[in-house]
């Protein structure tokens, strides 16, 4: 058998609206707060992955060169003796 609910104070239910709304509050200044530093975060990364790109194309560059010298070093016909 069940019984009948109890009657919660109006200052519970006061204090339950307060806190959750405080909650919210906090939780919004908080998300909005660590959304700006991460896209600060972000915009420095997109800064540094220009300059990596450009060395990783000038290392490739480099790379797709020697290779070039060895593959035509290799290809030379040597002289007979």
């Amino acid at each position: 058998m069940s019984q009948a609910p109890v009657r919660v104070s109006p200052l519970i239910k006061f204090g339950r609206w307060s806190l959750l709304l405080v909650g919210i509050a906090y939780g919004a200044a908080h998300q909005s707060r660590l959304s700006k530093k991460e896209e600060k975060v972000r915009e420095i990364e997109g800064q540094q992955k220009a300059v990596r790109d450009a060395k990783l194309a000038e290392e490739k560059k480099r790379s797709a060169e020697a290779e070039a010298r060895a593959l035509a070093e290799l290809s030379k016909p040597t002289p007979k003796h």
